[in-house]
């Protein structure tokens, strides 16, 4: 599958941006354009998500190779990945698989276990918004509030609205395949992964993504890992405290 990107910088080792569930490459630009001071920064829209094609399956073993086509097609031979939450497990999975194509890895807030199917309730009220009656973006707020009650939440999602034509709004990612293959999302990696490279782990302090007792198998996994903790930061560390997310990320590839 051919992926939607953006490119920002034309000097330096590559550096590729895999965001999470639900939402797309645009959520990496600001960053983006200042990793490009260092790097050659490539910001993709992973499949059935943002302006990437859509499809029939979801999964980690699609995406690793969709990543894979990615790289080949760009002569990309080696290159630091960071992932975000989905795009997380999704750098993760591609690092043990190929990891002689993977110089350092950076896991922003998930770690590489199985974690419940836990969004229901943001899935129901996506589905909920009938694009045949709603005709604008405050519409489409109206409906999704009752489902979704926090507000950066729903702007995060909103992202994703776009309109097909004068009056017709749709989403930009695939809820059906998302809806059937959640469950495939939630999946953790192979219990005979390894990597060997020096890997970051980034976790908010008031997330639940990245616990004490993951420790033990980010330390199998990926023996030389750091983990850093952003105190106050939520789920999006990346947007709750971009400055310091900047600096630990440049230190860690620089170093």
């Amino acid at each position: 599958m051919k992926l939607n990107f953006k490119k920002y910088g034309d000097s330096g080792f590559p550096l590729l941006i895999l965001h999470g569930l639900l939402g797309s490459l645009d959520n990496w630009s600001t960053l983006g354009k200042s990793f490009a001071e260092q790097f050659q920064v490539y910001i993709i829209d992973q499949r059935d998500h943002g302006k990437s094609p859509h499809s029939d399956e979801l999964s980690y073993p699609n995406m690793v190779a969709d990543l894979k086509e990615f790289m080949d097609d760009h002569q990309i031979e080696s290159c630091y990945l960071l992932g975000h939450s989905m795009g997380g497990k999704t750098v993760m999975n591609f690092a043990v698989q190929f990891p002689h194509m993977v110089e350092k890895l950076i896991v922003v807030d998930i770690a590489p276990r199985s974690y419940p199917v836990h969004h229901h309730q943001i899935l129901e009220g996506l589905s909920a918004v009938n694009f045949d009656q709603v005709t604008s973006r405050n519409e489409v707020e109206e409906v999704l509030t009752p489902y979704i009650p926090e507000f950066t939440v729903r702007q995060f999602l909103m992202k994703n609205l776009f309109w097909v034509e004068k009056g017709k709004l749709a989403w930009r990612f695939n809820l059906p395949v998302i809806k059937k293959d959640i469950e495939k999302i939630s999946l953790g990696l192979e219990a005979d992964a390894y990597f060997t490279n020096p890997t970051l782990f980034i976790d908010g302090e008031n997330s639940n993504y990245i616990e004490e007792e993951d420790v033990d198998m980010i330390d199998e996994i990926f023996p030389r890992n750091q983990i850093e903790t952003f105190e106050n930061c939520g789920h999006w560390v990346h947007a709750e405290a971009p400055e310091e997310f900047y600096q630990t990320v440049v230190d860690f590839l620089v170093s």
